[in-house]
C-alpha cells in the first residue's frame, strides 16, 4: 500500500489502520500525522474508531484530537 500511495491516492489514515493492527504504534503515529497534513477526511472518526483503542492512552493521541477539534 505504501507504494501504491505513491502513484495514487490511499487514505493514510488507512495505513495507519494498518500499522495499529500491526502493533507498532510509532508508525501508526506517523501516518495519522500525515492524514492530518493531508487533511484526511476520515479523521473525522477518530473518536469512534474501535481499531484506534490501542492509541487512546497516548498522549499524541489526545494531542491529534485537540488539532482536529474533536477533543471536548
Amino acid at each position: 500500500m505504501k507504494r501504491a500511495s505513491q502513484r495514487r491516492f490511499i487514505s493514510p489514515y488507512g495505513i495507519a489502520l494498518i500499522y495499529v493492527g500491526l502493533g507498532d504504534k510509532e508508525q501508526a503515529f506517523a501516518w495519522l500525522n500525515r492524514a492530518y497534513d493531508e487533511r484526511d477526511n476520515w479523521l473525522n472518526y477518530l473518536k469512534v474508531e474501535p481499531r484506534l483503542d490501542p492509541l487512546r492512552s497516548d498522549a499524541r493521541f489526545a494531542d491529534l484530537l485537540r488539532r482536529t477539534g474533536l477533543s471536548p
